[in-house]
């Protein structure tokens, strides 16, 4: 078998994490996604803006708005976190920083989606 890597990154045991594929699928996935949920959510700004806090409270009570808000939340809160964790590893090059950042990524995106899907939830439940 014809191996590629250096001698060097044969010792350290560097080489593929074999996760390159199922990231950049990830990404497509959620971009695909996204269109169609973006479009849900341009069009319910268009038409409730400018109405009063318990118009806009009563449309994200019907429940299939409030699912489709939060799946427009969870999948552009995913492809946010694989989207810049793709920057962070390509223009990062202090590793002790990289890791310190993609941490930092991780629990960026959970607190936005937590706080987010909460906001979401409780005007869906009549908060």
């Amino acid at each position: 078998m014809n191996d590629m890597r250096t001698p060097l990154s044969k010792v350290r045991g560097l080489g593929s994490a074999k996760e390159g594929t199922d990231h950049f699928w990830r990404q497509r996935l959620t971009a695909l996604a996204n269109v169609p949920l973006l479009i849900f959510f341009v069009g319910f700004i268009v038409v409730y803006n400018g109405e009063s806090y318990a118009v806009v409270a009563g449309a994200l009570s019907n429940p299939l708005v409030a699912v489709l808000m939060g799946l427009v939340l969870i999948s552009g809160i995913i492809h946010m976190k694989l989207g810049m964790q793709t920057v962070i590893e390509d223009y990062i090059h202090a590793e002790g920083m990289k890791v310190s950042l993609l941490i930092l990524n991780s629990f960026f995106s959970i607190a936005v989606g937590a706080v987010s899907l909460f906001a979401v939830l409780k005007l869906g439940f009549g908060g």
